[in-house]
């Protein structure tokens, strides 16, 4: 692509973030939600593959539908109330908005767009779709937290969280597996947002963390496929070690960054009583659990046979310092976590 033109399109998406995160007018965050979606839709289509096109469209008419519900919402909760204010909804209204939201990250049972368009576009793009293209909606979930409908909230939270287990568990794309991990962190996220938003901003910024974390590995390898990540051992074990540790992150498992926010939402809801809703949310968690240790069992604990002997640095782009950060974020956070949470 022109780095002109890219720039363009980098510079609108973080336009169209910033507007929705500063605005306090439904007009104006829709404004910035619809930047947001043209913005990207340039960067699906970098290469004119019909796959890529294909998920451009899906991704285009998903959103469009999203967009046109938030508007439609909010023009009727600003005839009704006389306010175009975010935080001030009356009551029929916050629940068709806070489904266009979920629409628009991708959470169950609105959630068949996401690994389709995320396997039909480049890793790069891959990348701002999982983590930059999130930020603005869940913003605005976060605002309107204290109206949203509790049921709600915990049904599409353990619908994500089980089809985002049950998903993964059969893909043989990384690409789609990184979906639907996506799809299980942002359903923990919602089980959580009513009683402490505070905790699932938290949790958000260490899944963009985590995840962005990933796709950058995966860049570096080249790689799209789980056959593909079982033959790069050779290439580079320190890489591909970090990549394993990132994953177990992902999983949540301890004393890894990806375990903090699991641990605290577990704990307040058992704090709110809600000790059945917690039960299932970590039974439904393992399901996850079951394909990130079969991709580290791919990735270390097999070798394929006919490995060359000459050196394969060839194979591979060059790691940013970027990626080096961000994985050593997502591995060793863990212990800061109160910390983090005193600042926010």
């Amino acid at each position: 692509m022109n780095p002109t033109a890219l720039m363009i399109m980098l510079l609108s998406l973080a336009i169209g973030t910033t507007m929705a995160l500063v605005s306090h007018h439904w007009l104006l965050a829709w404004i910035g939600l619809e930047i947001n979606t043209l913005a990207i839709i340039p960067l699906m289509t970098k290469t004119p593959h019909p796959r890529a096109i294909e998920a451009a469209t899906k991704y285009f008419l998903t959103q469009a539908s999203a967009s046109a519900l938030i508007l439609f919402s909010a023009t009727m909760n600003a005839w009704k109330t006389g306010e175009w204010s975010i935080t001030l909804l009356s009551d029929p209204y916050t629940i068709t908005l806070s489904m266009a939201l979920m629409m628009k990250l991708g959470l169950a049972p609105l959630h068949f767009w996401l690994p389709e368009v995320i396997q039909g576009i480049p890793l790069s793009t891959g990348l701002i779709l999982s983590t930059w293209q999130k930020i603005a909606p869940m913003t605005l979930l976060l605002q309107i937290s204290h109206l949203t409908d509790l049921n709600l909230l915990i049904t599409m939270g353990l619908a994500s969280i089980l089809v985002g287990g049950w998903g993964g568990i059969n893909q043989t794309q990384l690409r789609k597996i990184m979906a639907f991990s996506s799809i299980g962190h942002l359903g923990w996220m919602m089980l959580i947002l009513k009683f402490n938003p505070q905790l699932t901003l938290f949790n958000f910024l260490l899944y963009i963390t985590m995840t962005a974390a990933m796709f950058f590995s995966l860049m570096s390898i080249s790689s799209t496929k789980i056959s593909e990540i079982s033959s790069s051992w050779p290439k580079s074990p320190i890489l591909v070690t970090t990549m394993m540790l990132v994953l177990l992150s992902l999983a949540g498992l301890p004393p890894l960054t990806g375990f903090s926010p699991k641990l605290l939402i577990i704990l307040e809801l058992v704090k709110q009583n809600t000790l059945l809703l917690a039960s299932v949310t970590m039974l439904a968690s393992l399901l996850a659990l079951f394909f990130y240790l079969r991709l580290t069992y791919v990735m270390i604990l097999t070798l394929p046979p006919h490995i060359p002997p000459s050196s394969t640095h060839w194979r591979m782009t060059k790691n940013s310092p970027l990626a080096a950060t961000l994985t050593t974020l997502a591995l060793l956070i863990f212990p800061l976590s109160p910390t983090f949470l005193l600042i926010m």
